[in-house]
C-alpha cells in the first residue's frame, strides 16, 4: 500500500505544481490569516482544493490534514490520512522567490509511510516510501555521513542558536537558511547540508513528507527532545524537528541537554 500511495502522490503533485506556477509571479491575491499564521494566497487555496479533490476521491477512507483546510477531529479516528501543505514557504512565493514547496504525505498509525515534496519553480521532486530509498528526480540520494558536530553545516534560523536552547553549550555550527521547512529537510536528505533543525512547535504538514524522505536517505530524525516523530496528533504539531547525519545526532542532543 505505501508504494501505491506514493505513486498516487507523485501523480497528483505534478498537476498541483502546474497550478501553483500559474499564479507565480502574477500578483496573486493575498490574505492575512491573523495571529502567527501568516499570509495565504489564492494559489495556496487553489492547490489545496485540487489536492483534496483528487486525493480523497482516490482514497475516500483516508483522513485529511492540511494547512488550508479547517481541522476536523474525525481525522483522529482514521488509520491512514493525507498530510498536506499546498504551498510551504508562502512568503517566498509571494516575493517571487523559487524556494517554495508543495508537500504531500500519507501517515499510517502515526507514522509517515509515503511522501513527496515538489519545488515547482525549480522543477525538482523528492520522494520517499517507508522501507525504501529517498530520491530526487528519480535518482537515489543519501544524507550526510559527517561524524563530528564541530563545523557541521546546518539549516536553521538564527533564533535556534540562542544559548537558552543549548545547556551543553552552543555548538560550533555553520548556519544557512531556506524559507520552506519541507525544502530544508530535503536539502538535508540529499546531503547538501549536514542537517536541519527547528525547535519551535512545528506543524505536521510542514514536515511530514520531508521527515520521511530524510529517514529514507539515512539521516537520523527526531523531535528536539530526541524522541521519534509521531503524526496525526490532536494538536497537529511536533516538538520541533531535528534531522542530521547519524554521526552527529547524539552529540547534538547532548548539547541540547538530552
Amino acid at each position: 500500500m505505501p508504494a501505491r500511495d506514493l505513486a498516487l502522490l507523485t501523480e497528483v503533485i505534478a498537476e498541483a505544481g502546474l497550478i501553483a506556477m500559474r499564479f507565480f509571479g502574477a500578483n496573486p491575491k493575498v490574505w492575512d490569516k491573523g495571529g502567527e499564521h501568516g499570509p495565504v494566497t489564492e494559489a495556496d487555496l487553489a492547490v489545496n482544493a485540487y489536492l483534496k479533490d483528487k486525493l480523497r476521491a482516490a482514497r475516500p477512507d483516508y483522513g485529511w490534514l492540511s494547512e488550508e483546510t479547517p481541522d476536523d477531529a474525525e481525522r483522529l479516528t482514521k488509520e491512514r490520512l493525507f498530510i498536506v501543505d499546498p504551498i510551504d514557504g508562502t512568503r517566498a512565493y509571494i516575493a517571487g522567490e523559487t524556494n517554495f514547496a508543495i508537500s504531500v504525505a500519507v501517515a499510517e498509525a502515526g507514522e509517515v509511510v509515503a511522501g513527496a515534496v515538489l519545488l515547482p519553480a525549480k522543477n525538482r521532486l523528492y520522494t520517499g516510501v517507508k522501507g525504501g530509498l529517498a530520491y530526487r528526480d528519480g535518482v537515489a540520494i543519501r544524507a550526510s555521513q559527517r561524524a563530528h558536530l564541530a563545523g557541521a553545516h546546518v539549516l536553521a534560523t538564527k533564533a535556534n542558536m540562542a544559548p537558552d536552547y543549548w545547556p551543553g553549550g552552543v555548538p560550533d555550527l555553520q548556519r544557512s537558511f531556506r524559507t520552506s521547512l519541507a525544502y530544508r529537510l530535503c536539502l538535508a536528505a540529499e546531503g547538501r547540508y549536514d542537517g536541519m533543525l527547528t525547535f519551535r512547535p512545528t506543524w505536521e504538514w510542514d514536515i511530514a513528507a520531508g521527515a520521511l524522505i530524510c529517514a529514507c536517505a539515512g539521516a537520523r530524525v527526531s523531535d528536539r527532545f530526541g524522541e521519534s516523530l509521531r503524526f496525526n496528533s490532536p494538536t497537529a504539531q511536533t516538538a520541533g524537528v531535528v534531522s542530521t547525519a547519524p554521526g552527529i545526532h547524539t552529540d547534538l542532543m547532548q548539547r541540547l541537554g538530552r
